[in-house]
């Protein structure tokens, strides 16, 4: 009975267009979650699919040194299969003379066997046309003298199938490009090209020299007890001798940096597609609240025909869990269809051939969309249940009662819940409660300010329509104070994305000096410096630095390693070789901020100067003993000077800088930067062409390209932003509509004393333009203001504050506002004024 009884109703209600917002509001929150869920979660598949791929072997050792000899060895006895891999960056020369053109490519040797796990997949050329249209699979590597090469970087430098290609002092035929490496990680962007060689032609191309970053990396595969039982003995074996810069990695590491990098960008994603499902749960719970007022009377008169407390919630409850399965099933389709804008506009960082989304992101969606509409909805619903039987004759409602005001507080527990289950991070959740609640907060307070101050402005103008708008505002400031901030909420997230992110970018390029370098060389060999100093002494005879690695591993004759520090940037820094530096003077663009800068022609004992950021992330201080190992050699400097770096002026820094006495036999090579102007690009090709060992490094090319990545990255957030002034919009409907029954009876009342449809329209409009204004100003200040803390706090450059972002905030708010408010009031003036009054 009753749930037939609450079919009837539903029917009913939508014909009458009582659900049709609540269902667009539900869609809205459920398709924004949805689709960071589909788009994460398909990501996260491709990850567990690849798992024995992203290795390319079942174990794997990482390390800065060539691995020892007697780890294959041990590998063989015990039945693996083992290969070899060397990856450092070098610079790759196509062509002769004039024409020549030099490359930075991420170089890879790899050994017969090579991949022990998965395939390396090339493009296979077609039509004589030098184009790849397949992609084939291959257990083989590139024959001797032959080279391999991303697409990327065949068609940077026009080379045709057989063409050369210098690497170091050989030069390469050109014979196939890489589709797919297995072991390469999981889609995501690589900043240098790959070039592939067989290693038995590496030693030959003279390329590894003393300092050179190399990565060394052993694969081994076989039977799951052999690999773990020797997993355990290289562990024990690292541990004891306390070998540093050597890394295991497995199949159940799973890639942990990949997995880190998404775990990331899934949270903030989250974030960003939570703010909209909160500002729709906000529309929700108005256009609920308007559907009990507006059932007040049918509900009483269900009390008189006989029906119970129970069985008019039960009515209800089922009406709103049929209306919940509908909204969130249609907000799930449309999430998966918003995952693929994000999939597309995300190309370039992900996989292209992920697996499909599974039913999970579809059950979350569905579930959250039922959290939404419980946690909302049912507060204003359940006061249905107190309605008396008199009030279809005396027109009276009890008060809320404890219950119904206990499910104001579920509704809150709900937005708390939702926060911590998208972004799995108590901390996380909490803080990004308070900063929600609190800009809310905020953004009221000043609203309502302006809502009182609109009243001594009513005189200002003399026409009607302006009265009429000012004191409607005035008479609704709560309502109104709803509107301004839910829509300033929304437009203060798309403006931080679009205008705000412009000024950020282009205050970045304005802080870089307009001389700073573009071109780094590393890689100088002592016999080569004097020789490059001459060569490079028309770009303003930039300095040589000396450049030496070494490791960190004690501070005060304390041991230390990865483990040593909870914070991931701590523990890579101490798992990695440092860059140090020694000179006499204090480097340009370096400031002193605590010791003294040290003596060297009066140094007695080993001193050195660290930079702050590191010096606080390592928690090192001023007399602190820092031990290095330097390719075997063991030095102990005292800290005795802390230096801040101007990293902008992209000028040579290091984190280390020791006084030479102490360095006079440690092996060393060179560096420099300078800047050459575009016309001059040839000297870096005939450069390389003769040094061939040399690595340049165009930091205005990986500029460029990591603005693309963060483009890219943008864009896709500015697409979830939508949603989130999609959301904004609704709030304000919302609050429209709630009001519309007492706007119309108002504009009833103001026809009947001779005001004119005419001077109540252009009213509206008024009123509309006054809460987009003013919710416009809201959130382009909004916008600035953080947009100035991130310059400041977090990029520490000069922040201008631009006109346009509350150009274009008063305008999009009050195209927003008039939009929302047509949706919302287009029907107020349409209804008699006769009937409204006597409906009253």
């Amino acid at each position: 009975m009753i749930f037939g009884l609450s079919w009837r109703m539903t029917m009913r209600d939508w014909r009458a267009g009582e659900l049709r917002f609540l269902i667009v509001a539900l869609m809205v929150a459920v398709a924004s979650l949805s689709s960071v869920g589909f788009f994460t979660d398909r990501l996260r598949s491709g990850l567990n699919r690849d798992a024995h791929q992203l290795l390319g072997a079942d174990l794997l050792v990482s390390a800065d040194q060539p691995v020892k000899q007697e780890w294959r060895a041990e590998a063989e006895r015990r039945g693996l299969r083992i290969a070899e891999t060397v990856v450092f960056p070098s610079m790759a020369i196509a062509g002769e003379g004039d024409q020549a053109q030099a490359k930075l490519v991420s170089l890879k040797a790899v050994s017969h066997a090579y991949p022990l796990r998965g395939n390396l997949k090339l493009h296979q050329p077609g039509g004589g046309q030098n184009k790849p249209v397949a992609e084939v699979l291959t257990r083989g590597i590139p024959a001797s003298r032959t080279v391999w090469l991303d697409p990327a970087l065949q068609l940077a430098l026009n080379l045709k199938i057989g063409d050369k290609l210098k690497l170091g002092d050989l030069e390469f035929s050109f014979t196939q490009t890489i589709a797919n490496e297995p072991d390469r990680g999981a889609g995501f962007m690589n900043f240098a090209p790959r070039a592939m060689i067989s290693l038995d032609d590496l030693a030959a191309t003279g390329l590894i020299q003393d300092g050179s970053r190399v990565t060394y990396r052993l694969l081994m595969a076989g039977e799951a007890k052999a690999i773990a039982a020797y997993q355990t003995q290289l562990k024990q074996t690292i541990e004891r001798e306390q070998l540093k810069g050597v890394r295991l990695e497995s199949l159940d590491s799973g890639r942990p940096e990949m997995r880190a990098t998404l775990d990331r960008a899934e949270q903030f994603l989250s974030l960003v597609s939570l703010l909209s499902a909160m500002l729709a749960a906000v529309a929700i719970a108005m256009a609920a609240r308007r559907f009990m007022l507006r059932h007040l009377d049918a509900c009483a008169m269900l009390r008189c025909l006989g029906l119970t407390q129970n069985q008019v919630s039960a009515m209800y409850l089922i009406e709103f869990l049929m209306l919940g399965l509908v909204g969130s099933v249609a907000g799930v389709v449309l999430g998966y269809a918003g995952h693929y804008v994000l999939l597309e506009w995300l190309g370039a960082l992900v996989a292209k051939d992920l697996p499909l989304a599974g039913w999970l992101p579809a059950a979350q969606g569905i579930a959250t969309g039922l959290l939404l509409l419980v946690g909302f909805a049912l507060p204003p619903v359940l006061q249905l249940r107190n309605v008396p039987h008199n009030r279809v004759i005396r027109r009276e409602q009890d008060a809320p009662q404890p219950l119904t005001l206990a499910t104001y507080a579920l509704g809150l527990a709900m937005f708390l819940g939702l926060l911590l289950w998208q972004t799995g991070d108590l901390k996380l959740g909490l803080l990004t409660a308070a900063g929600f609640l609190g800009g809310m907060l905020l953004f009221a307070l000043i609203a309502w300010a302006g809502v009182l101050s609109l009243k001594r402005m009513r005189n200002l103008f003399r026409f009607s329509a302006w009265r009429f708008a000012v004191t409607a505002l005035h008479r609704r400031p709560g309502a109104t104070v709803i509107q301004v901030v839910s829509l300033a909420l929304g437009l203060m997230a798309l403006l931080l994305l679009t205008v705000v992110r412009g000024d950020l970018i282009a205050a970045w390029k304005k802080s870089t000096p307009p001389d700073a370098p573009n071109q780094f060389i590393i890689n100088i060999q002592p016999d080569q410096k004097e020789d490059i100093a001459q060569r490079l002494a028309s770009f303003g005879q930039p300095r040589m630095y000396p450049m030496i690695r070494g490791r960190l591993i004690a501070v005060n004759s304390n041991a230390i390693g990865p483990d040593t520090y909870a914070e991931d940037q701590a523990r890579r820094m101490v798992d990695r070789e440092f860059n140090l530096s020694t000179m006499t003077e204090l480097p340009e663009m370096n400031k002193l901020v605590a010791g003294k800068w040290y003596d060297d022609a009066n140094a007695t004992t080993p001193e050195a100067s660290v930079e702050e950021g590191i010096a606080k992330t390592l928690k090192l201080k001023l007399g602190d003993q820092l031990t290095f190992d330097i390719a075997g050699q063991q030095t102990t400097a005292k800290i005795t000077s802390l230096r801040k770096l101007d990293w902008g002026s992209m000028r040579v820094n290091f984190f280390v800088v020791i006084n030479p006495k102490a360095m006079v036999d440690m092996p060393q090579t060179w560096i420099t930067a300078f800047r050459v102007p575009p016309s001059q690009m040839a000297f870096i090709n005939q450069l390389t062409l003769d040094y061939p060992n040399l690595t340049v490094v165009d930091v205005g090319a990986m500029i460029k390209q990591l603005q693309d990545v963060l483009d890219q990255v943008i864009t896709a957030v500015e697409f979830l932003f939508m949603f989130t002034l999609a959301s904004g919009v609704l709030v304000l409907y919302a609050a429209l509509a709630g009001s519309q029954d007492v706007r119309m009876r108002e504009a009833a009342l103001l026809r009947a004393l001779g005001a004119t449809r005419a001077q109540l329209s252009r009213a509206q409009w008024v009123e509309f333009l006054l809460i987009g204004g003013l919710a416009g100003l809201l959130a382009a200040s909004g916008a600035s203001a953080i947009g100035w803390a991130l310059a400041k706090f977090s990029f520490n450059f000069e922040w201008t504050f631009s006109p346009l972002v509350w150009i274009a905030g008063l305008f999009v708010g009050a195209v927003c506002a008039m939009v929302g408010g047509w949706l919302g009031l287009r029907n107020v003036l349409n209804q008699p004024p006769l009937l409204s009054l006597r409906e009253a």
